[in-house]
């Protein structure tokens, strides 16, 4: 158990993360144009209307005493009020979260999914024209962006051919995972194509290692070569690289969750920003920044349990 003794230490390492986040989304957002009491109270509003909403929420207080009192409530477990939907923040982004949470672990099944068979097929076939055809596609799928993507799929695959629903999220769990596909796919898509590389550049060295050497002099077929002793050991750096890709992840749920009309944080977080409200942005970028480090510890821990070489 010893060499997962740096989860003790971890958490530790990543609170300067997630204070430096909270601070430059305390900051940032306060930059953004606009008064949250005038978009809330509309443009004939009166300057006393105006200076009551800005004290009720403590907008008139300088900056540098709105980031500790946050700090405070942060501290309480508490995130503030929402100006637009006046209720309590950490109430809101529970009514959100499950599309959201939904659309991440759809989407890294669907890459995971697309991407190993590929990969194995590429590396198996190395140099090949099946393996120059499965680079050409991964070379191209990383330029189209997420939103590109979500409409060409709407297009085809729920106006075109109607299979699947064009927005929305549902209410049963049926009609959920049918609304989830697209935009789960849109995600996959560009996801996969990263984590097809650097599959199939694993599993190469991989066929070409000693281990595989061994079990090819031990008489073992090609077949389990691979699946037994090639690819485990390709597993690794590929959990490391989809943590990295956790934050560029979250970032394509907002722009889909938009595009697909998705119930989720996402979009959320895109209708407080236009509508200044500071508060549940920086709850949401505050959920953000947790999650991704939460979910790069949970990659640390799983790569120390595949590859007991890792010491971390």
């Amino acid at each position: 158990m010893h060499r997962y003794r740096f989860i003790l230490t971890r958490p530790l390492q990543f609170l300067p993360v997630v204070l430096g986040v909270s601070l430059i989304t305390f900051v940032l957002v306060r930059l953004i144009p606009g008064d949250p009491a005038r978009v809330l109270l509309g443009a004939r509003a009166t300057p006393t209307a105006i200076a009551n909403i800005r004290a009720q929420y403590g907008l008139d207080e300088p900056i540098w005493l709105q980031y500790l009192y946050f700090l405070r409530n942060l501290a309480h477990g508490e995130m503030g009020t929402s100006i637009v939907f006046r209720i309590d923040v950490l109430d809101l982004i529970v009514t959100r979260i499950e599309p959201t949470v939904a659309l991440v672990l759809a989407s890294v099944l669907l890459s995971v999914l697309i991407a190993v068979p590929l990969a194995a097929l590429a590396a198996r076939n190395r140099g090949r024209p099946v393996d120059h055809l499965v680079r050409i596609v991964s070379t191209f799928g990383i330029g189209f962006p997420p939103f590109w993507l979500g409409l060409m799929l709407i297009l085809f695959l729920a106006v075109q051919v109607p299979l699947f629903p064009v927005s929305g999220y549902g209410t049963s769990v049926g009609e959920k995972l049918a609304h989830l596909v697209l935009p789960a796919l849109t995600v996959a898509l560009s996801l996969s194509t990263v984590l097809l590389r650097s599959l199939r550049a694993a599993m190469i060295e991989g066929l070409k290692s000693d281990v595989a050497t061994a079990a090819r002099a031990r008489g073992m077929p090609e077949g389990v070569v691979f699946w037994r002793h090639v690819l485990p050991n390709a597993v690794a750096p590929t959990i490391n690289l989809l943590a990295v890709n956790v934050g560029w992840l979250i970032g394509s749920t907002v722009v889909v969750e938009s595009v697909f009309a998705l119930p989720g944080m996402g979009q959320l977080l895109v209708r407080a920003i236009f509508s200044r409200d500071y508060m549940v942005v920086q709850a949401i970028a505050m959920v953000f920044a947790c999650a991704t480090v939460l979910v790069n510890l949970a990659a640390d821990i799983a790569t120390v349990a595949v590859d007991p070489r890792v010491k971390l």
